[in-house]
């Protein structure tokens, strides 16, 4: 099998060149978008690494804007364009790490060609709170003195409806692992369908609903796994998940997940090196229990 993993990032280049050098095993190709703000020559590092690309058209991605789906976008053109047979596409951000090895990962999905990986849940019955993302007018893409008060008064007085009929699924985590031709309807669809990339635009954390919701609308949605095989720990609250860090180690080897997110390598390295190291010991990236001394 083989494999395109889309990073998008704006952190550290030392931490996705350490995710790169995990996966090269020749089955995985990688395409970098770094954030425009981001001058792409603190990434220099990267560029001469066999498989590694640069996502061409770069954006200026907004923490829960719509920008975030718009540099996915961009990256899975890219890597429709460049004729390679892919059979998976990963969705990764620059603080994701592969929790089992680059073969076990290829093991894992064999028998899960054709299918979607990606977590969903309907926003009418088991994500309620979710809704105001959809049905309120939400400016975060956009920067303008008094900009909270205009959308305040937009959503006093418009009633904000899509611009076709859908149900709405989503979930709290971006990531996925998608066939490239399902990837490629969910462009083609958000960008032909009038009106739907402007809807999208003016949501909040479109990034977590907008590929659930086309692909659940879709004949895609019978080849759903829901699942994303991502380990993500939410018990600190709040909008963005825990960092991971060497205490959580045993429950991250327990999973059976094949990526987790998110890491710091800044914060905590021996994390990334006792999964690595577990990883060696095991001769198709079974993980055991317990810690390697």
């Amino acid at each position: 099998m083989r494999f395109a993993c889309l990073i998008i990032t704006y952190t550290s280049a030392k931490q996705t060149k350490r995710l790169i050098e995990k996966l090269s095993n020749g089955h995985f190709d990688f395409y970098i978008h770094l954030d425009k703000k981001i001058n792409i020559n603190t990434h220099s590092e990267l560029f001469n690494m066999p498989n590694v690309y640069f996502v061409e058209k770069r954006i200026d991605v907004k923490w829960a804007g719509y920008t975030i789906v718009k540099a996915a976008f961009n990256g899975i053109k890219q890597i429709a364009a460049s004729g390679i047979p892919y059979d998976f596409i990963h969705l990764l951000s620059g603080q994701d790490y592969p929790i089992r090895s680059a073969d076990y990962i290829a093991d894992f999905l064999q028998d899960k060609a054709g299918k979607q990986l990606i977590k969903c849940w309907e926003f009418e019955t088991e994500w309620t709170e979710a809704m105001p993302r959809v049905r309120r007018y939400h400016l975060t893409d956009v920067a303008f003195k008094g900009r909270y008060k205009i959308q305040s008064l937009m959503n006093r007085f418009i009633n904000r409806k899509p611009p076709r009929d859908l149900h709405f699924y989503g979930t709290n985590s971006t990531f996925w692992t998608l066939t490239p031709d399902c990837a490629m309807y969910v462009v083609n669809f958000v960008e032909k369908e009038p009106g739907l990339a402007r809807f999208f635009k003016y949501t909040w954390g479109s990034d977590e609903f907008v590929f659930q919701t086309v692909i659940m609308n879709s004949h895609y949605k019978d080849a759903v796994i829901n699942n994303n095989y991502r380990y993500i720990d939410w018990s600190a609250g709040g909008s963005r998940p825990k960092t991971l860090l060497t205490e959580d180690y045993g429950k991250i080897i327990a999973s059976d997940n094949i990526f987790g997110r998110k890491f710091s390598i800044e914060v905590d390295e021996l994390i990334l090196d006792l999964i690595d190291e577990e990883n060696l010991q095991s001769k198709k990236g079974l993980l055991k229990d317990g810690i390697h001394s």
